[in-house]
Order: structure tokens, then sequence, then C-alpha cells
């Protein structure tokens, strides 16, 4: 990769960008909308932020630490460079559709957070169901985000397109545009978090949710390392073909907005895939020490109680 292709990966993949990156997609995003809908964005985006910092009546901080504040910048932002690339593509959506799409987007990991009243372990027991979760969410506290009821049953459908347990084919979508709008997230969802420059190290805390979860077959924190190779095949079919390839407006948008003709996600996920690789074939050294842009060391400490109660 030449310099300029590996300066925009860390520009737009580097944690420390985050707050940088979100504004300048809410800015892209405002730029198909009108002045109320704009401010509509915005003020879903603060109550999103509300609802993670545990400002949101009745519901405590997001305490899951993949599925957190920052995933949820890294899906918005992805559904928002894709929309653009979308639309520099010739695709055509109402300003309506691109505000609940965006919404979907704040709101499709809701479900991993808990109300006041639920103070047993943390929103990672709800691994296998937080997507209807996030569906309820959504339609119990539409007034809080200025939704009426057939803008959150649509976002609800539009999240309900991110659930790998379901076919995606059986969602009863309301026409092309919301199918595409659906197809975008979803793909937003598996772009986002694996292109993440942390994405790798992150995977243990990804580990340690499927432990709380009770999902099988996840023993040592290394098994979550050789599972991702094969979680990636599978991702890369449901980009490719459940999603009808919608991660390819990627590459329109950043071809349109920066003139740099790729993929930057897809580019992202390959080097860290190959990374991984190099990392699960290599058993001289503790992968630990391979993966440096987080303490994992200190991730591990913090997380004994859960090993000893599993």
């Amino acid at each position: 990769m030449n310099e300029s292709g590996t300066n925009n990966l860390a520009r737009i993949f580097n944690p420390a960008n985050k707050t940088a990156m979100v504004e300048e997609c809410m800015e892209i995003a405002e730029s198909f909308l009108q002045k109320n809908d704009q401010q509509e964005l915005r003020f879903r985006w603060d109550t999103t932020t509300d609802l993670y910092e545990g400002a949101f009546p009745g519901y405590q901080a997001c305490n899951t630490e993949y599925h957190d504040y920052v995933h949820t910048c890294d899906v918005f932002c992805a559904t928002v460079r894709m929309i653009d690339g979308a639309v520099a593509d010739g695709q055509r959506f109402s300003a309506e559709m691109i505000l609940d799409c965006c919404t979907a987007a704040m709101l499709h990991d809701s479900g991993y957070i808990q109300e006041l009243s639920d103070t047993a372990g943390t929103g990672a027991k709800y691994t296998k169901t937080h997507v209807t979760r996030s569906v309820s969410f959504t339609l119990a506290n539409r007034d809080a985000f200025h939704l009426d009821e057939q803008n959150a049953e649509r976002i609800g459908r539009l999240i309900s397109g991110t659930d790998l347990a379901l076919k995606f084919d059986d969602i009863p979508f309301d026409g092309t545009e919301e199918r595409l709008a659906a197809e975008l997230l979803a793909s937003a969802d598996l772009l986002g978090q694996m292109a993440d420059r942390t994405s790798l190290e992150k995977l243990l805390f990804l580990y340690y949710e499927f432990r709380e979860a009770g999902f099988p077959g996840y023993d040592t924190e290394f098994d979550i390392l050789k599972k991702t190779l094969s979680f990636y095949e599978s991702t890369k079919h449901r980009l490719f073909e459940t999603l009808n390839n919608a991660a390819r407006f990627a590459f329109d948008h950043f071809e349109h907005r920066y003139g740099v003709k790729k993929n930057l996600y897809l580019e992202s996920i390959q080097h860290q895939i190959d990374y991984l690789e190099s990392i699960i074939l290599d058993d001289t050294v503790n992968f630990r020490k391979k993966l440096k842009r987080l303490d994992l060391e200190k991730v591990s400490r913090s997380h004994q109680h859960i090993e000893l109660h599993a």
C-alpha cells in the first residue's frame, strides 16, 4: 500500500480519531437533509450518547466492552459512508429513509443496555437476544427519539437485518428502498467492527461477552482468535451474497469524497485477517505480545471474575 493509502487507513480507523470521524460523517449525512431533519439527526445522536453514558432515564450506562459506544460510532460512520457511496452511484433515498437508517445505526445494539432494575451481570448476557431487544427498545422509547409509530417500526425492521441468526429474506421490508437501506446497515455492522485498528485486540472483550452469554466452544481466549478466521469466511458470504455486495458502495464513497479508488474497509479488514493468521501460525510467542494496541494482560486480569464463575 502506498503512503496515501496507509495514512487514510490510520486516519479513518484509528479509535483516537473517533470524535472527528463521527463529526465528518454527521456532516455528510446532513448534506442529504433539510434543516429540520439535520436537527433531528443531531438530537437522536445526542440522545443515543446519553443512552450509552447512563444519562437516559431508566437505563444504566453501557457496560459491554465490545458492543459499546465506540462500536456504535463505527457502525454509524460506516452506514453514512455507504449511503453516500450509494447516492454517488445513482441510488435514490428519501430524506426520511436516510434519517431512519442513520437512527437504526445508532440504536442497533441498544439491546445490550440494561434497565436500572437489572443488576445481575452485564448486558453481555443478552448477546443471543440483543437484536430483538434493540427493536423492542426502539418501539418502547420512540417518543424519546422523536419517532412516530411508522418510523419506529421501520427502524426496527432495519435493525432486524443485523441479526445473524435471522434469515435476511424473511424480514418483511417495505419495498426495495427499505431493503437496500437494511443491506447497507447490516454491512456497516460487520465492516465497522472488523475494520477498526484495534479489532483484534478487542476480540478479547468479545470473548468475555460470549462467555457470559453462555456460548459453547470458547474455553480460552485463544479460541476466539481461531474462530474469527472461520467467522470471516462466513462474513464474506453474508457481505457479498446475502447482502448483495452493498459493501461495494464504500468504494464509491471513498472515490467520490476523497479521490481514493479503494474500499478502505475491506482493505483494513484484510490487513487484520492476514496478521491474525500469522499470530495463529506462530506458537513461539504468546499472542498477547503481538497485539499491542491495548493492554491485554490488564484486560485478562480485570475479567478474572468471569473466568472463575463461567
